[in-house]
């Protein structure tokens, strides 16, 4: 026997078979064995070679067993072979390959290395192989491992004893320890004898020396760990599932990376169904009954495009009690079908879609595992499997409960936190206007975009038209988000707009609001530190065409004159709200007629991906890209300016057109302070009606002008002007004086000859006031027009 390499292949007989029983090849091994030459056989039915009548076709892709073969000289020969079939690659037809030792029948002697090595009796798999790598002994659990017998195969090479690439691994493992004689461990995956999963074995080769400490042979020994390689992997998937789901506050990603998690390590396919809250009073109940619908989140297949034949998500269905998504949230439990069970019919009987997808793919195990987090019932999470043959067990259902709460858990926190998104969003939309006013001083467009990731903020934005036909425009931004930043917000809005009304100047009114950011943030409790905000206040006037605006802490407007350029207007800065102590700072500036203002958060120009003068630049190109409908140009600068799944922080954007009122629209008139010369200034109201077309209003406006007049000489001093401004809906009278002191509305007595002039003016008009100027005060009265009137 030849100890050197490559082996001798002519030690083992070997024959190979087509399908159809004809012999295709024939080794020198055979020939050896029965004495016919290659030439002589090929070609030929392999049955003439058989004594006896021939064996039963075996079912399976191996068989082994001692045949009664024809010697050339005539006389019968028992062989023990072993045969294995392989199919062709393109699954027509197919070879049988058979084997046969000519060497190391015999039992090795006493004296024999070899002999002592063999622990028959050990649970442990062993078998022992000699210096050609051919089989000397093996005990009880390496043949039931094997599925052979060791007396007729002693004298097999591993490779034909165990066909396929990890043979072929442990051969050269093998070969190492002979040339090495230092042990080696390999790990393998390989299928046992009846088994149909393949199984990790720890492949321990050691070598086996004579007694002068040569090397003879080779011992291995197989240990199954395929227990302890699927705790390692349930465990690894586990920590995976920890990480790659919920990465995101939303629901239906959530559920998709579940899904995704699960498909194919855990199932071939998978579908993720949730309740819909709705339907409980809008949050997920702690128990369902039947029948119960459930909506499609998620769904995940090995094979593409498979899931949509049954159910879409966003699709919903109702599933009657028997169902097994029924059965399993009812019962809040995990239910395991199967085909080898036999309780696979509730998979099929309920759903005729269902019941054609079984079939189909041949579905032949389900599980069903409900969603549940925090005593609530969120859904149910459906594993399949038609691909691998083996069913769900009890380890499978450990790792898919352990990973379906984990996600439940991060499921209702996406649920919970869209539910308080909407809410704020709802609460600031609600705070928000709905639609800006028409005035004849300005066009405006606006928008109000919520953060993609941090949720809804403080920013807000307002246009408050004021007396004599002039518009306030603001803009704010509270620190923080959620629902106390909305109600914040709502609250600045409201005093802002409430300290418009009584006409205080930007840089006062600022002053004022300051105050009360100061209060809230004592309210708050906790030092302030989570009460802030910015904000800028600007008014402009149609009839002078200028613009008075103050800021704190907020970043200017962009300013793109008629013709020109857009540019940054500059505005003393001013400190941010809440701080206290300091001073706000006005500027004034003149607006030609057409010029665009644009007002807004810093989160349309500031992000992580870029700086602010970046985003400003941005700004300028937008802005001046599109200098037609302001509509448009609000949706160009946020489309050029945020990114397409959102902006990181809330924006506020608003737009003005300045627009000036015609000189021909405005009159006034020096008042003497006289009272007998009431009359003609009266006189001259009413003829300058006259000349606007306005003579529906002549009454009303003739006694309010009267009024106005006559309590400036009284109580006002000197010099005092009338001034009337129309429009196309209003007529506006205003009285001016120098005297800081500012007139109240009371009712008169019943003998009182006075004290009824405010009373009669508010009566006859749909608004009054009085603003302070840098003069004095003014006294104001506005007249609806009708469509009369004009």
């Amino acid at each position: 026997m030849s100890r050197g390499y490559p082996f001798d292949k002519a030690a083992t007989a070997r024959a190979v078979i087509d399908d159809d029983g004809t012999l295709v090849e024939w080794n020198e091994g055979a020939r050896r064995l029965l004495g016919h030459p290659a030439e002589a056989v090929v070609g030929r039915p392999a049955t003439d070679l058989l004594t006896g009548p021939a064996p039963a076709l075996p079912r399976g892709p191996q068989w082994h067993g001692t045949l009664a073969l024809r010697h050339r000289d005539g006389h019968s020969v028992d062989v023990w072979l072993l045969a294995r079939h392989h199919r062709a690659a393109d699954g027509a037809g197919g070879r049988w390959t058979l084997v046969a030792p000519l060497t190391g029948t015999e039992p090795p002697a006493e004296d024999d290395p070899l002999a002592e090595a063999g622990l028959v009796q050990s649970p442990c798999a062993v078998a022992v192989y000699d210096e050609e790598l051919r089989l000397r002994r093996m005990n009880d659990a390496m043949a039931a491992l094997s599925g052979l017998p060791e007396e007729p195969a002693r004298g097999l090479r591993l490779t034909e004893l165990v066909e396929g690439p990890q043979s072929e691994e442990l051969a050269r493992g093998m070969r190492e320890v002979l040339a090495t004689g230092r042990p080696l461990d390999m790990q393998t995956f390989m299928r046992a004898s009846g088994e149909r999963r393949a199984h990790a074995w720890l492949a321990r080769m050691a070598p086996v020396k004579d007694r002068a400490g040569r090397v003879r042979g080779v011992s291995l020994a197989a240990h199954d760990v395929s227990d302890n390689q699927r705790a390692r992997q349930r465990l690894q998937l586990v920590n995976e599932a920890s990480v790659r789901i919920g990465t995101t506050l939303d629901v239906t990603r959530t559920a998709q990376e579940l899904a995704d998690m699960c498909v194919p390590a855990l199932a071939d396919f998978v579908t993720i169904d949730l309740l819909d809250p709705e339907e409980y009073g809008g949050e997920p109940p702690s128990r369902v009954a039947t029948p119960v619908t459930l909506r499609r989140a998620a769904h995940r297949s090995i094979l593409e495009g498979v899931p949509e034949a049954v159910m879409k998500p966003g699709q919903t269905e109702r599933y009657p009690a028997g169902s097994p998504q029924a059965d399993s949230l009812t019962a809040g439990r995990t239910i395991i079908a199967s085909k080898i069970a036999g309780d696979m019919g509730a998979w099929m009987n309920w759903n005729s879609a269902r019941t054609r997808s079984v079939r189909l793919f041949g579905i032949h195990s389900a599980m069903s595992v409900p969603v549940l987090a925090r005593g609530l019932t969120l859904g149910v999470a459906v594993f399949i499997r038609h691909r691998r043959p083996d069913g769900f067990d009890a380890d499978d259902r450990m790792l898919a409960e352990e990973i379906t709460t984990r996600a439940a858990v991060c499921i209702d926190n996406a649920r919970r936190y869209s539910r308080e998104r909407e809410t704020a969003l709802a609460l600031q939309r609600s705070l928000l206007p709905r639609t800006l006013p028409h005035t004849a001083a300005l066009e405006a467009s606006s928008r109000y975009l919520p953060a993609a990731r941090a949720g809804v903020g403080g920013d807000w934005f307002d246009l408050i038209p004021l007396s004599g036909l002039r518009v306030a425009m603001v803009v704010g931004d509270v620190v923080g988000h959620g629902i106390q930043a909305s109600a914040t917000m709502g609250r600045l809005r409201t005093a802002v707009r409430t300290l418009a009304d009584i006409d205080l100047a930007p840089d006062e009114l600022l002053t004022h609001l300051d105050d009360l950011v100061l209060r809230l943030a004592e309210e708050a409790g906790d030092g302030g530190a989570g009460v802030g905000a910015t904000c800028l206040y600007a008014v402009y006037d149609p009839v002078s065409r200028t613009c008075t605006l103050a800021r704190a802490g907020h970043p200017p407007p962009v300013l793109l004159p008629p013709g020109g350029r857009p540019h940054e207007l500059e505005l003393p800065a001013g400190p941010p709200l809440g701080l206290g102590g300091l001073p706000f700072e006005s500027a004034q500036v003149r607006l030609a007629e057409g010029t665009v203002l644009a007002l807004y958060t810093d989160g349309l120009v500031t992000s992580r991906e870029r700086e602010s003068d970046v985003g400003r630049g941005m700004l300028f190109e937008a802005l001046g890209a599109h200098a037609g409908s302001l509509d448009a140009s609000c949706d160009h600068i946020l489309h050029t300016l945020l990114p397409s799944g959102g902006a990181s922080d809330d924006v506020a954007l608003l737009l003005a057109r300045t627009q000036g009122l015609p000189a021909s629209q405005v009159a006034s008139w020096d008042v003497p302070a006289d009272p007998a010369l009431v009359g003609p200034i009266r006189k001259k109201a009413v003829e300058q009606l006259d000349v606007w077309g306005l003579n529906e209003a002549t009454f009303t406006a003739e006694l309010v002008v009267s009024e106005l007049v006559t309590n400036a000489i009284r109580y006002g001093a000197r010099p005092i002007r009338l001034r009337l401004i129309h429009d196309a809906t209003t007529l506006t009278c205003e009285v001016s004086d120098t005297s800081p002191t500012a007139p109240h509305l009371r009712r008169a007595k019943t003998f009182d000859e006075g004290g009824r002039g405010l009373l009669l003016v508010a009566q006859l008009t749909q608004r009054w006031g009085s603003r302070h100027t840098a003069g004095g005060k003014t006294i104001w009265a506005e007249l609806p027009l009708f469509e009369e009137d004009r």
